[in-house]
């Protein structure tokens, strides 16, 4: 079923390409494991074994990490409220509804396609925000459902998780045994090494250049469906000034989760690393927002003034 949040074909080829890319990578990476480990059952079983259990589970997966459960309408009716009706405005399912209980102001999305996905907000977040701004951040999680750039991230992300879990099962494998292949395994061990660290660093960049205008596009989109880039520009402006007050150990608890989250948990400006983070600028996010505010005739963005 096609939702009423404006398409985006720059994202849909965005999508489509580091897709594509990953693809080549991922099947270069595994010949190389059975080339290099001499067991294609081995590398196989596990390689398809993961990446099934990411594209399945990795809701739940997301939830259990973030300390989410799901809620119903008695526990949070006003949070349902606002879902109900913004799906009903962009004609697409209602998620599951779920909250963290953390003081980190966040949300995020997760799940295979519309129809089996989840939106999950933290009580610091439900705390700090205002109606009109949670709307705002929602509409944001619920095009990224709509758009289907999360199952594209969680199937992505999957070929960094397998490298770096080859990388330990070389460790522990009887592979690396003692005796006569001592030089061998040596040899082997390191070109395992060297593969998946470039295969690691590849799919790094290609997911955060990716992450990084899909989070441009849900903005959009949000602002469109909504009407209000305003709200959603104070709903930034606030949680990215709060998020820099949450403590550092918190913080990194979080950040694995990052390139699903409305907006980074970074303590500070990431400054250079800008280049490798997972969403743009708050600045680059506001800008747009008040391209938009324009269009739409709206007066101030009160993102901006905070």
């Amino acid at each position: 079923m096609q939702s009423r949040f404006r398409s985006d074909r720059r994202l849909t080829v965005r999508m489509t390409v580091t897709l594509f890319l990953l693809g080549l990578l991922y099947v270069a990476f595994v010949a190389a494991l059975i080339v290099l480990l001499k067991s294609w059952v081995l590398v196989v079983v596990i390689a398809g074994g993961m990446l099934g259990a990411q594209y399945w589970f990795s809701d739940r997966i997301a939830l259990f990490a973030m300390r989410g459960r799901v809620v119903e309408r008695e526990e949070y009716p006003e949070l349902h409220t606002v879902v109900d009706r913004l799906c009903a405005i962009a004609d697409m399912p209602k998620p599951v509804v779920a909250v963290s209980q953390m003081d980190m102001p966040n949300a995020f999305a997760t799940g295979r396609n519309p129809d089996n996905a989840v939106v999950c907000v933290t009580t610091g977040l439900l705390r700090r925000l205002q109606p009109a701004e949670l709307e705002g951040v929602l509409a944001h999680e619920l095009s990224h459902v709509a758009h289907k750039d999360v199952a594209v991230i969680t199937i992505a992300s999957f070929l960094g998780v397998i490298a770096g879990l080859i990388v330990r099962f070389a460790f522990y494998s009887q592979l690396f045994g003692g005796g006569r292949r001592d030089q061998n395994t040596a040899v082997v061990f390191a070109a395992v090494m060297a593969v998946s660290a470039a295969v690691y660093a590849i799919s790094f960049l290609l997911i955060r250049a990716l992450s990084r205008y899909r989070e441009l596009a849900a903005d959009r989109a949000a602002a469109l469906l909504t009407g209000r880039p305003s709200a959603l520009a104070s709903a930034l402006t606030k949680v990215t000034g709060d998020i820099a007050r949450i403590p550092a150990k918190d913080l990194r608890t979080a950040q694995a989760f990052n390139a699903f989250y409305f907006t980074p948990a970074l303590g500070a400006e990431p400054g250079l690393a800008q280049i490798f983070s997972t969403h743009p600028s708050l600045e680059q996010r506001l800008e747009q927002l008040g391209r938009i505010s324009t269009e739409l005739g709206e007066t101030a963005l009160p993102g901006k003034a905070d």
